[in-house]
């Protein structure tokens, strides 16, 4: 058996290991061809793990791809991709798929979540109401992000709050799904809304 040494007087002690980052579980949900995949894909630090399908002939006749003629693949499980903010916090990205008949697997993708962010195309806020309500009634802490296609905005922002009527207290941004700062800053807005109930309602 070897033995080991004891440190001579005066010797320092080995430094404790680094804690790893904290892991937050965030949600980005939305309807149909909004830019969830996008969006995780923009972000994410890993190869984002997606489970698209080619969209048939027949999804083509469900789905409406009047705004997106070019989209030939839709999620039909989730995206998954990570980010690390800094050493201390690592986010977990969640995508939901946008068609109304994968709903069913939205509780498992939300089980555990912090909050999430809600993509929004205004070109077909109908698409968006089921995502806006859901977090709603689940109580979750949320943002809503309107996509800028081709770098517009269909809408005025008080506009698109009052067709969905989304609360007051939830944040209604514009962001750019395929730009890494852009869906970063819209992220952390979700942090800081999730941070803030939870510090109200410590304080309760």
């Amino acid at each position: 058996m070897v033995s080991v040494p004891s440190p001579s007087h005066g010797a320092h002690s080995a430094t404790p290991a680094e804690q790893p980052p904290t892991p937050v579980k965030l949600v980005i949900a939305g309807g149909f061809g909004v830019g969830k995949t996008t969006a995780v894909g923009s972000i994410s630090d890993i190869r984002p793990l997606t489970t698209e399908a080619a969209i048939t002939e027949v999804a083509a006749g469900v789905d409406d791809l009047t705004h997106t003629p070019g989209k030939s693949t839709t999620t039909v499980a989730m995206d998954f991709g990570c980010l690390t903010i800094d050493p201390t916090l690592k986010l977990y990205l969640f995508g939901t798929p946008g068609q109304d008949r994968f709903g069913f697997m939205w509780d498992d993708l939300v089980e555990g979540a912090l909050g999430g962010l809600v993509i929004v195309d205004t070109r077909r806020l109908d698409d968006c109401y089921a995502a806006v309500d859901y977090f709603e009634h689940k109580n979750l802490p949320f943002a809503v992000a309107v996509n800028a296609f081709d770098g517009e905005v269909g809408d005025d922002l008080d506009e698109v709050r009052w067709t969905l009527d989304i609360s007051e207290h939830v944040p209604l941004i514009v962001f750019d799904a395929r730009r890494t700062g852009s869906v970063r800053d819209a992220l952390l807005v979700v942090l800081d809304v999730a941070i803030s109930r939870a510090e109200a309602a410590a304080a309760t």
